[in-house]
């Protein structure tokens, strides 16, 4: 049995199809390029039984990821983080069967590190020496400390605004960091150019195929964790909307393999006020989103005027029935704060932006209730101190505690 059933990559808009053993970011007609794998043969040869004997790590799914051979994996124990009922919140809100895929105890602390885990790896196999990329903050840190694992060298642009920690985390780790006046995408500009002038391997968000490989493997783990049961609802906070992208790619591989049956999830797309291009998209029933002006959220991750997967996201939430929602700046920070102090989980702000939306939806009756809804939270609320301010009383010594009620 291979330790791959990698066949081939396909490009997403014009399905024009690419071997994948070679270096390759774009198709000709700028689509991103998907990878494909010999399902017809791994449905022969790979079996569910056969995961139970395996490491609880993401690579326990090395058949329906992109490397070819074991000794090129780049690793740092990350996936198989837990999935949490939030009775106590379920219940508040008329969702008891509430769950929340907590990606904040994964290595680098964001879910960020699966694609990390899987885009390294394959570069390191096709030979890649030096990866460059823009990034509001948590996957440059991810790609950076795998490209250090790997001995590659990462040149990482992110906004000026960007959160201070992961700015510290990519320097640590050893790549180039630099600051833009702007946003992302003014980022992303500056890297393309030096992309072409440098020949330096373009890490930008699906302008590889490979990032999208490691985030599919959430959608894995929530059906192996309930049991090869899908849920009913999977709510995700969309900037560049990767992960969404990968649990509906995996949700379909593994309807593929006859893993799970026929039905799957609605799939929510999570966005900011701030910043709602998808949402709009959505709404106007449009295929593509048009990119959003003076974008700004505290939810800093999902800061995305404009994606270039954004085709991808809406095709996902529409073919599974589900939708897009918007969320306040005032919401997210509440929701955050209710979710450690109800359920002792501490997340991001981006997570937070989830429990909103599902309270927004149960509200106007998107939600029944009955529903099993699974909530991600794609990284620690660690990194987001600026989002948590408190007064804090202080005694002297010898003074006695008031009354705490």
């Amino acid at each position: 049995m291979p330790f791959s059933y990698l066949d081939h990559l396909e490009c997403s808009r014009c399905a024009k199809t690419w071997e994948a053993d070679y270096i390759r970011q774009l198709c000709d007609c700028g689509g991103p390029l998907l990878a494909r794998y010999d399902l017809d043969a791994a449905r022969s040869g790979w079996s569910r039984e056969q995961l139970a004997r395996r490491e609880p790590s993401l690579w326990r799914y090395h058949e329906l990821l992109p490397v070819r051979e074991a000794a090129n994996v780049i690793t740092l124990g990350e996936g198989m983080t837990p999935l949490l009922p939030l009775a106590t919140l379920g219940q508040e809100i008329g969702i008891p069967r509430l769950l929340l895929k907590d990606e904040g105890v994964i290595p680098t602390g964001t879910f960020k590190a699966r694609g990390a885990t899987t885009g390294v790896s394959r570069a390191h196999e096709l030979g890649v020496r030096v990866l460059a990329m823009p990034t509001n903050g948590n996957a440059g840190g991810a790609w950076a400390t795998y490209a250090a694992r790997a001995g590659m060298r990462a040149v990482i642009l992110m906004p000026e605004a960007a959160p201070v920690i992961t700015r510290n985390e990519c320097a640590i780790s050893g790549a180039s960091l630099f600051l833009v006046r702007g946003l992302i995408n003014d980022a992303g500009a500056i890297v393309g150019q030096a992309v072409r002038e440098r020949g330096w391997f373009d890490a930008s968000t699906l302008k590889e195929p490979y990032r999208v490989e490691g985030k599919k493997t959430m959608g894995i783990e929530i059906v192996e964790q309930l049991g090869w049961e899908v849920p009913d609802v999977i709510l995700y906070p969309t900037g560049g909307g990767v992960g969404i992208i990968g649990i509906y790619k995996a949700l379909l591989e593994l309807r593929q393999l006859g893993w799970i049956g026929e039905r799957l999830p609605r799939l929510v797309a999570v966005q900011a006020e701030g910043c709602a291009p998808i949402v709009r998209a959505w709404r106007e029933g449009s295929a593509e989103s048009t990119a959003w002006q003076d974008a700004r959220t505290v939810a800093f991750g999902i800061n995305v005027p404009k994606a270039l997967g954004d085709f991808l996201v809406l095709e996902a939430i529409r073919e599974t029935g589900g939708c897009a929602i918007a969320i306040s700046d005032e919401r997210i920070l509440d929701a955050q704060r209710r979710l450690a102090a109800r359920e002792g989980c501490f997340v991001c702000p981006e997570g937070a932006a989830t429990l909103a939306a599902a309270e927004q939806l149960r509200q106007n009756g998107w939600l029944t209730g009955d529903e099993r809804v699974v909530l991600l939270n794609t990284g620690t609320g660690l990194k987001y101190p600026e989002t948590v301010r408190v007064e804090v009383p202080v005694l002297d010594p010898g003074e006695a505690l008031p009354e705490i009620v």
